[in-house]
């Protein structure tokens, strides 16, 4: 699982960290996602995809 951010489509919702915590973070300057780890391991998978699917702006997506 390879998890992609796109920050031009992040509305800094946070939606993505409550579910993925540390997988994803919010910058503290504007608040959008930022990706902690790039290859989470699997047991960190149903979150990550959670995070995801519950994204209000799609800016988080899978590979």
């Amino acid at each position: 699982m390879r998890p992609r951010i796109d920050r031009d489509r992040c509305v800094g919702a946070g939606m993505c960290v409550l579910r993925a915590p540390d997988t994803f973070d919010q910058d503290p300057d504007d608040g959008r996602v930022v990706l902690l780890d790039p290859a989470p391991p699997p047991h960190r998978h149903a979150s990550v995809r959670e995070a995801a699917q519950t994204c209000p702006s799609g800016a988080v997506a899978l590979g």
